[in-house]
């Protein structure tokens, strides 16, 4: 059997988890009070914690069923989170006492970079090097054409019901701009995506489509840019201001803080003071059609 290990972010599962999983992101560094207090509370504006956790099971249980129908019995799915448990440490180990011979390891994030992928990939495969066992890592899956067509399809169903001149910005995390600097290749991987999207809808780069980056950390080093609030302000502010923004959060592959907080609440707030109408298009979550995409690169990947 061959296992696979699918990697995903993680999130808290209860209130309890809040601060670990903080202090988690942090490197160890426990929050203050008032960054604890403020993350509770954008928890509580989308419900009270975010459902990325029973999201990321369902995307591994679609995974799953996608490869039995193909190949059943050959592979073994198992999540492995960065930030909360099961760790990728635990979830490689698991599969070691499960007697796996090779791992296939699959972010759930369709856009290469050293600094999110190459860092799961990574783990993964110092986990696994004490036992022996080769990991198999998928890089990128940013133009995947059923990933491309579900965001396709959900744009044009938008954008119909948005005003004529509305502007698409397709977003993803921000990434320290020291990253970027160094030769990663992120923004080319998100703007692949953006073109091949772009494409299907018959959409004009600079006039009817734009990228935009959000959810930057709060460090003192420049992230990449613009913001999405930046760029809505822009728009808001140019000669000729579009009547709409709809957003495409394609960085993000389920619904999760930084989409139902600081696009759904945030952005949408900040857009409508400025006179705009704003949408978001829909995150993958664990669509089958996706999903069994994924599965098929774990097949060609397992060789």
């Amino acid at each position: 059997m061959i296992s696979v290990v699918l990697m995903a972010y993680g999130t808290p599962r209860s209130r309890e988890e809040i601060l670990p999983y903080y202090t988690d992101i942090r490197r160890g560094r426990p929050p203050t009070d008032e960054l604890l207090a403020e993350l509770t509370g954008r928890y509580e504006a989308i419900g009270g914690l975010s459902p990325l956790a029973a999201l990321t099971e369902a995307q591994r249980d679609a995974v799953q069923r996608a490869l039995d129908a193909v190949q059943p019995g050959r592979f073994r799915v198992t999540l492995g989170l960065k930030h909360a448990h099961p760790m990728i440490e635990e979830a490689v180990a698991d599969v070691a006492s499960a007697g796996a011979e090779k791992i296939v390891g699959l972010v759930l994030a369709p856009h290469f970079s050293s600094y999110s992928i190459g860092q799961y990939v990574g783990r993964a495969t110092t986990a696994a090097e004490p036992h022996g066992i080769n990991v198999i890592g998928i890089d990128s899956w940013a133009t995947e054409a059923t990933f491309v067509d579900f965001l396709a399809a959900d744009m044009r169903s938008r954008l119909a019901k948005m005003p004529p001149t509305t502007k698409v910005l397709f977003t993803a995390h921000s990434l320290p701009q020291r990253i970027i600097d160094a030769g990663d290749p992120y923004p080319k991987e998100l703007r692949a995506t953006a073109v091949a999207v772009a494409a299907v809808l018959g959409l004009r780069e600079g006039e009817e489509w734009d990228i935009a980056w959000q959810s930057a950390g709060r460090t003192p080093e420049p992230w990449i840019g613009p913001d999405i609030l930046d760029a809505i302000d822009a728009l808001a502010a140019s000669d000729k201001p579009p009547a709409g923004v709809l957003v495409c959060a394609c960085g993000f592959v389920a619904d999760h803080l930084e989409v139902l907080f600081d696009l759904d609440i945030e952005a949408k707030k900040h857009a409508e003071s400025r006179g705009l109408v704003f949408d978001r298009t829909s995150c993958v979550n664990d669509d089958p059609t996706v999903m069994a995409a994924l599965a098929r690169r774990i097949i060609e990947a397992a060789g």
